[in-house]
């Protein structure tokens, strides 16, 4: 893992301390945490660096018509973008999601945005369309980067995908699955053909991906972006009143955010993890995972055990 060259400034931090002010779980250890460099990853075809960080839409930004919440999520992507974030993940299948986070992105300075999106229906021309339709939405020139939803036509898609990447209309070319889908198929998939991203899902009790799909892609260079990162809140459930072992102090994490963020990006395979919310101070939290230190090999195995001893929720 790579370490960015420049740490959040002390404006930037004077704004998170001000909008964390009065919460409970602001403390002198969190606030040295955001003091410290962002810790990047490198994507292996490049050598471009993210933020292990990002944010997912699923769910939170299909907002149309709600205009209380659409001015919350305003302040979710404000605070994301200064805390350093980068890679925003999005798709056509998430309702109203792309047109909300579009206007979002007119009024926000997005910093360093990473646009990452999908594309989720078949045939060729419906592809296109539906591709072109979401940078409209989205108001970008370009995509960073264009994922198959759920492997869906992917022959089909992959072919343009190749065609807009040489053409420089998009930059990189992904693919997705989600929920354990279609494991063997995805490996397939990337065992013949170019892909410089995969998204799947991947947390702490959920770690099917590890014997082949995150082997497969470290061998290939293949970056990979981690989904339901807490099992779509289930992990908060099971550890509702735990406490947090005192030994997590040895790699700077503050919640149980973190604590399954960080579990999840130290992983070697792993790129950027995308939780997606909608309060501004769950981002706080979430984008505070990717500060200070990181647990090793050992660290993740104890991880693993504490957290097995949780009975399920």
């Amino acid at each position: 893992m790579n370490g960015s060259d420049n740490p959040i400034g002390r404006r930037a931090l004077l704004k998170m301390i001000a909008a964390m002010a009065g919460s409970c779980w602001l403390t002198p250890s969190l606030i040295q945490a955001v003091e410290r460099t962002a810790i990047k990853k490198t994507i292996p075809v490049s050598n471009e660096t993210l933020p292990v960080i990002g944010m997912g839409t699923s769910r939170t930004f299909d907002s149309a018509g709600n205009s209380e919440r659409i001015a919350n999520l305003g302040k979710v992507l404000e605070q994301f973008f200064s805390m350093g974030g980068s890679l925003i993940d999005s798709s056509p299948m998430y309702g109203s999601a792309e047109h909300v986070l579009g206007t979002l992105l007119k009024r926000t300075q997005p910093g360093s945005l990473f646009a990452a999106t999908k594309v989720w229906t078949d045939g060729k021309e419906h592809g296109v369309t539906q591709m072109e339709l979401s940078r409209k939405l989205w108001g970008v020139e370009r995509f960073d980067l264009m994922q198959i939803h759920n492997l869906r036509d992917w022959q089909v898609h992959l072919e343009t995908l190749k065609r807009m990447k040489a053409e420089g209309k998009i930059r990189y070319i992904g693919i997705t699955t989600s929920h354990g889908r279609d494991h063997d198929e995805l490996y397939r998939v990337l065992s013949n053909n170019p892909f410089d991203f995969v998204q799947l899902s991947y947390n702490i009790r959920d770690r099917a991906v590890e014997s082949r799909l995150l082997p497969l892609a470290m061998d290939r260079g293949i970056a990979v972006i981690a989904n339901r990162p807490f099992a779509r809140g289930s992990l908060f459930r099971q550890v509702k009143e735990k406490p947090l072992p005192e030994w997590v102090d040895e790699f700077d994490c503050n919640s149980w955010a973190q604590f399954f963020l960080k579990y999840i990006v130290s992983h070697p395979a792993i790129t950027c993890a995308i939780p997606a919310t909608s309060k501004v101070h769950h981002v706080l939290d979430n984008m505070s995972a990717g500060f200070g230190k990181m647990p090793d090999s050992a660290m993740r195995g104890e991880m693993e055990r504490t957290f097995e001893k949780i009975p399920q929720a």
